[in-house]
């Protein structure tokens, strides 16, 4: 996980981490009455994109399953909040980092949960011809 397409997947994780930790901080303490769905809905994706990333980062057998359920996770957020972003606008009276499937972003938080679950796969199978191997020369 931590060759060189694996750390470009890591430090994108990285910023968007930061970025939507700091948007939605802002937005929960200064604006949250505006707009609670939506600011709530950025919390939750900064959330992910932190767990993501710390998942990424160590790397282990567990953190890579964690890593899977929140790529997966992020993905139908981005679809479900971006589609209702669109039909049920009034719900949205602001944006958060799903809304529009990303568009504010530059549709990298749609992109992003799909290079994940992709590279995630490669590393799997990886990981596991690797334990296969190592247990046929074990027995």
């Amino acid at each position: 996980m931590h060759s060189g397409p694996g750390r470009a997947l890591t430090a994108v994780y990285g910023v968007f981490a930061l970025s939507a930790s700091a948007r939605a901080g802002y937005q929960l303490i200064r604006e949250f009455d505006e707009a609670p769905v939506a600011y709530s809905l950025s919390a939750f994706a900064a959330g992910i994109y932190i767990l993501a990333t710390v998942c990424l980062v160590i790397g282990s057998r567990t953190t890579h399953r964690i890593a899977i359920v929140s790529c997966i996770i992020e993905l139908m957020g981005v679809l479900v909040v971006g589609a209702l972003s669109f039909t049920h606008p009034e719900v949205f009276q602001a944006p958060s980092v799903w809304s529009g499937f990303g568009i504010g972003y530059g549709f990298i938080p749609l992109v992003l949960p799909v290079v994940g679950l992709l590279w995630l796969a490669r590393v799997g199978r990886r990981v596991r011809t690797q334990e296969s191997a190592s247990q046929l020369q074990a027995s």
